[in-house]
């Protein structure tokens, strides 16, 4: 009995699979995923509409850029400066850092330079033990900047950190070395016209064919910053070294600002300043490898019209019986002479000078990062 309950057990349960609908099987099997079929997911507005924002950014053939900005006790315009920079770099697509060179400020910039750098790991900074000048400043930092692409700016809120795009399109056009025209100036009297004066006598004595010499607001390509060597006050005239040294120079109309914190440090010893840097500049440009053709043809002059003087007087004393005790051009040929001497040893040394490579002066770091 219990063989044959099960025996139609089973065949009413084979029955039962047969007659199923065929809708039903089907059903079945659709509701059965294979494990091999990847999920699909949803793209949220939100990533879509950055892609949009990536895609509106103005891009250059630029890695990396950095800003380099030189300062001297700007406590009051650190801030605002800094939010203008952060601002202006959004709207491009590049890589870049921010190097503060603390000139041996007196105030409290290093301090705020340090809480930008603990809330932004690309901020950088060097503080001098003292105030070494511009020049000082920007040679170390072209020294310690890694981008490919080089600005510099004042700041003093006076140079505009929105010019920084102009700046690299200029640079992707393929200059070297783009220099700002603060067209519109927010400067006194003073600095203003001799200003416009030393522009005038350095672009007829150089060549350089840009009307702003001295603007803070400039890009270089990194190529440039590394062979330009920055002493004394020669930071006004780095368009004049990069142009003698083969770098294509131009320049670009930029915005200026009126000072809005501090003072300036324009003083009356500038004025006077600017004629010994017009003459540096004029020497490094065309002595500075040969100083021998300089000394070594004054040096020619004044001996050949000393030695003419004392010929001619020799000639009245051995022909003539001249005396020549009472003669002062005997001692004007004499010093004419010891003079064209010392010229053509100045020359000789300057020479030997030149064939030696210039260190760079050694500056006391206060710190750095």
């Amino acid at each position: 009995m219990t063989n044959e309950s099960s025996n139609s057990t089973t065949s009413n349960s084979n029955s039962t699979k047969e007659n199923l609908p065929k809708s039903d099987s089907v059903m079945k099997s659709s509701d059965d995923k294979p494990q091999n079929q990847k999920k699909k997911y949803y793209k949220r507005p939100l990533r879509n509409f950055y892609n949009k924002r990536k895609g509106n950014l103005k891009r250059f053939s630029f890695k990396k850029v950095s800003i380099l900005v030189p300062l001297y006790n700007e406590e009051e315009s650190l801030k605002p400066l800094f939010v203008e920079i952060k601002d202006a770099l959004k709207k491009i697509s590049i890589d870049y850092e921010i190097f503060f060179i603390d000139d041996g400020s007196t105030d409290n910039s290093l301090l705020i330079i340090k809480e930008f750098a603990k809330t932004n790991p690309k901020i950088k900074f060097i503080s001098f033990r003292k105030n070494y000048g511009k020049s000082a400043a920007l040679q170390l930092g072209f020294k310690a900047v890694t981008g490919d692409a080089v600005i510099t700016m004042d700041a003093d809120l006076q140079d505009d950190p929105a010019e920084i795009e102009n700046l690299l399109g200029k640079l992707d056009e393929g200059y070297d070395l783009v220099s700002g025209w603060k067209k519109v100036r927010h400067d006194p009297f003073v600095k203003k016209h001799s200003s416009k004066f030393f522009n005038y006598m350095t672009r007829l004595m150089s060549g350089i064919k840009i009307h702003d010499f001295n603007c803070g607001l400039k890009g270089y390509r990194k190529e440039t910053v590394k062979n330009v060597e920055l002493y004394g006050e020669l930071h006004r005239y780095i368009p004049v070294l990069a142009g003698w040294k083969g770098f294509k120079v131009t320049e670009t109309i930029v915005r200026h600002h009126p000072r809005k914190y501090g003072v300036t440090k324009f003083g009356i010893s500038r004025f006077f300043k600017g004629f010994i840097d017009l003459i540096s500049v004029t020497f490094t440009l065309r002595y500075i490898r040969r100083p021998m053709h300089l000394f070594g043809f004054m040096g020619a002059i004044a001996f050949f019209v000393g030695f003419m003087i004392s010929a001619y007087l020799s000639y009245d004393w051995i022909f003539k019986n001249a005396p020549l005790s009472n003669r002062p051009l005997l001692a004007l040929g004499m010093l004419l002479i010891v003079v064209g001497v010392q010229f053509f040893s100045v020359g000789l040394l300057g020479e030997f000078m030149a064939h030696n490579s210039h260190d760079d002066n050694e500056y006391s770091i206060k710190d750095k990062k």
